[in-house]
Parts: C-alpha cells; structure tokens; sequence
C-alpha cells in the first residue's frame, strides 16, 4: 500500500482491542500495514483476536492487560516497546458499561468500578504512551497519535448510567489537554465518540424489544453501528494525513446526537 494511508513500520497500541470497536480499528490498521499492540483482559478473546490480526500479515502482540492497574499498565507498555520497538499511536479503548441506575441509587463501589477502567485506565494508558513519545521527541524522533475512545453518552444526558458519562465527558477533556500539551512533541490527541454500537457491552439492551424498538428508530442511518465502522477512523487518525488534526471530537453514531 503506498499513499496517504499507508501505515507500514508504524505501530499502534489498542485497549481493549480484543473485540467490538477496538478489533474493528485494530482490522483496519492492519489492512493498512500497521503492527499491533492489543491489550485485553479476557484470554479466549484475546486468542482469537490474535489469530485473526496475524491473518493480515503484520507483526501482532497481544497482552493480558488489566487497564485499571498502573503497575499492569506500565509493564504491558514497556513490553511492547521492547518487543516491537516503538509505540506510533495509541487508541485508549478499554471500557466498561454501568449497571443501569438513578444518581440517588448508585453505589459508592459501583461508582469506583465504573471510574477505575474507563477513566483512571485511559489515564494510565494515555499517560505510559505520552512518556514514551517525548521520549522519542527528545531524541530527535518527534510525532505520534493519542486516541481516545469516549461515548456520546459524554455530551448528552445519560439517565441511569451517570457514572459512565461521566468518564466518557473527561475523557473529551484529557484528550483536548493532552491535544493542546503534545502539540509540540508534533503528537496528536483527538477523542471518538461512539454512538449505538453492537458489541458485547451493549448485546443485552439491543436484545430487549423494549430498548431496541424505542432507539433504532431514533437513528438515522437505521441500523446499529459495527466495530468495523471504525476502521476507517482509525486509519485516518493514524496516518500522515491528519498530522495537523487535534484537539477534535469526532462523532460516529449515524446522525444519532443531532437527530
């Protein structure tokens, strides 16, 4: 592959790449020449994860990697750097959904839960990538890519899932920091912002009539959105071309917010 695009000898880093949004990006980084770093907690995911990456014909490491955990973190990232070289990009994709319930309902552990993996994990995440990439910087070796992976649920009112929201909208601020502190090490930081996806994490509502029949309806393109939507995005933010593009929250939910 030549071009814009091309992605060959760069290195990306998936959280949570195991699966849904992060394996669709993960596809299309690879269709596109780039090697992988794909962390997940689960070693049957992980496996097949694997299998199928390698089938694209770049170089893929896979770690069991707890995002919540600093020391995990920190150890998984030197890893990678010591087994692939460098880390280019890094999407902090690791998440969890909250059980579903009012403010006044929600537990303190609950909240924690919720906190630990999807903000405190992105921190670790996005915070091991941007050591390293300074690194590079002052050696002479500038440039990178920081993703975040945050919701739609973090720019509109998320009913019953409070503590979700809130660490999809802070991540939207950590990445315009790190967008606006980065610049100078030539590193990008921009945030996506998945809508209605089918995943895992979201099987049980898009099972239920009740849910299903209320939502869908509500999305203009008429369909749920797939991890392989991603793919595209990913790519793009990866590559040269969007070397002058950061600070941006870019929305893909088939027209889902303004509608």
């Amino acid at each position: 592959m030549t071009g814009p695009f091309d992605l060959s000898g760069k290195v990306a880093l998936i959280s949570g790449g195991n699966g849904g949004i992060g394996l669709g990006m993960a596809e299309g980084l690879a269709k596109a020449g780039c090697d992988l770093v794909i962390w997940g907690s689960n070693p049957a995911k992980n496996a097949a994860a694997e299998t199928r990456l390698k089938a694209l014909g770049v170089r893929v490491l896979v770690q069991r990697c707890d995002v919540s955990d600093e020391a995990q973190v920190d150890a998984c990232f030197a890893e990678a750097v010591a087994t692939l070289g460098r880390v280019d990009g890094c999407f902090a994709n690791a998440g969890v959904i909250q059980n579903p319930a009012p403010l006044h309902e929600l537990s303190t552990a609950e909240w924690r839960r919720v906190m630990n993996v999807n903000l405190d994990g992105a921190f670790y995440t996005l915070r091991a990538a941007s050591r390293h990439m300074v690194q590079r910087a002052k050696a002479g070796d500038a440039g990178g890519r920081l993703v975040g992976i945050a919701s739609t649920a973090g720019i509109h009112g998320a009913a019953r899932t409070a503590a979700y929201g809130a660490t999809k909208g802070a991540m939207l601020s950590l990445i315009r920091a790190l967008a606006v502190e980065m610049a100078r090490y030539k590193v990008t930081a921009n945030s996506i912002l998945p809508g209605w996806i089918e995943t895992d994490m979201t099987a049980h509502g898009i099972a239920d009539q009740k849910f299903s029949g209320a939502v869908l309806p509500r999305i203009p393109a008429r369909r749920w959105g797939q991890g392989d939507d991603f793919s595209g995005i990913a790519t793009y933010l990866m590559s040269d071309a969007s070397s002058y593009h950061t600070g941006d929250s870019l929305v893909i939910d088939g027209a889902y917010t303004i509608f």
